[in-house]
């Protein structure tokens, strides 16, 4: 284990994938169970990600250890293999897509926590603690910009990855509720744009 997660990824974020989780997997008739231990261990290594500054993979630490987790506590071990499949899978920028109804459900809810307001509100936690600007330069190319920098702002996670969560979900009801969150966000970031630039 790494230790604890900052923040943006804390022990109220598991809470609220948790919540959305277990909504979206009823609407979905997943296995509840699997997504009641997914949404609770998805980031148990979100620590050592950010310790690495995005070098290692969270997710697929995260399997690794809830596996031993789940192991220690006797579950069986096709319990194990679909609750680790949800984890390993959960990451958007991850190279492991979900392939089962409830690794897609986890993938959604935790998706569904990086939109709207929370979502917000979460970019410019994270833009805090790994000391960014309040926002990009005039004129920065966003493309050029890195992460865990001081340009790794609120805007530019909107721009490059928050911007297309909403075509990323993979249920029906994970579709549906990405509706207005995304709206939100979006009139969020054009407002935000014109206060910096003084038009608004």
């Amino acid at each position: 284990m790494c230790g604890m997660a900052k923040g943006s990824h804390d022990w109220e974020h598991t809470e609220r994938v948790f919540k959305l989780a277990l909504c979206i997997g009823k609407k979905e008739k997943a296995d509840i169970e699997t997504i009641r231990y997914a949404a609770i261990l998805h980031d148990i290594a979100r620590s050592c990600e950010d310790k690495s500054n995005g070098r290692i993979d969270h997710a697929e630490r995260g399997a690794a250890i809830a596996r031993d987790i789940l192991k220690r506590h006797k579950f069986e071990s096709d319990k194990i293999k679909r609750i680790t499949q949800c984890i390993a899978s959960h990451r958007f920028r991850g190279k492991n897509r979900p392939a089962t109804l409830e690794a897609k459900v986890l993938f959604d809810a935790d998706k569904l926590d990086s939109i709207g307001a929370v979502g917000i509100g979460r970019a410019f936690l994270f833009a805090g603690e790994i000391g960014a600007k309040l926002h990009n330069s005039k004129g920065t190319d966003i493309s050029r910009t890195k992460p865990y920098t001081t340009e790794d702002t609120a805007y530019r996670e909107y721009v490059v990855k928050l911007c297309k969560v909403k075509g990323s979900m993979l249920t029906r009801e994970g579709r549906r509720m990405a509706q207005k969150r995304h709206k939100y966000m979006k009139d969020f970031f054009v407002r935000l744009n014109g206060e910096v630039e003084g038009v608004i």
